[in-house]
């Protein structure tokens, strides 16, 4: 366990130093590539900022608006007969549309469920096994001005629910394998 947090402690110095290395052996001038890289950086963040103000105030209405709860209830007898359990799916609307958002929503569940439980375990797979789609597709796309998305948000959505149902049959096979 010391060798990893030693590792971990000089990672990212040790990058910057074999960054700094074979810049300096190849005779660049790192400091301006640097300044450049960090310039078209900034203008990136200028590009895409609006398309990131738009999800964000999509995630806030949804989140505060009730639309949750309502397409929980709505979908409730499915979730029953599937035995998807309706205290995932906060997390599982909320994932492809906020990192921030899911991570709030995964922690309130695993706060009221705990983190070993079934629910808490089948949380912590969804969260390492599907990705905020939207917010991904959305910054790449307007980053390099793609406007026809839709195979690619059909993929990707279809990854993500894939994600979520094998974190539940998974969850639901190990925990008959462990009891």
């Amino acid at each position: 366990m010391r060798m990893i947090n030693y590792i971990s402690i000089i990672a990212v110095p040790a990058t910057i130093f074999l960054i700094l290395l074979y810049g300096l052996i190849e005779k660049k001038a790192v400091f301006d590539i640097f300044i450049k890289g960090a310039n078209d950086g900034v203008k990136m963040v200028i590009k895409i900022f609006p398309t990131l103000v738009g999800l964000f105030l999509a995630i806030g209405a949804l989140s505060s608006s009730g639309v949750l709860d309502f397409i929980i209830n709505l979908i409730k007898p499915i979730l029953i007969c599937t035995k998807i359990p309706p205290e995932i799916m906060p997390l599982a609307i909320l994932r492809p549309i906020s990192g921030s958002g899911s991570i709030a929503v995964a922690t309130d569940i695993m706060k009221k469920y705990g983190v070993d439980s079934l629910i808490g375990l089948m949380v912590a797979t969804i969260m390492g096994s599907t990705e905020t789609t939207l917010y991904t597709i959305a910054v790449y796309t307007s980053s390099v001005n793609i406007k026809k998305t839709r195979f690619v948000l059909f993929a990707a959505l279809a990854a993500d629910i894939t994600g979520m149902i094998a974190s539940v049959v998974i969850w639901r096979i190990l925990s008959k394998s462990f009891s």
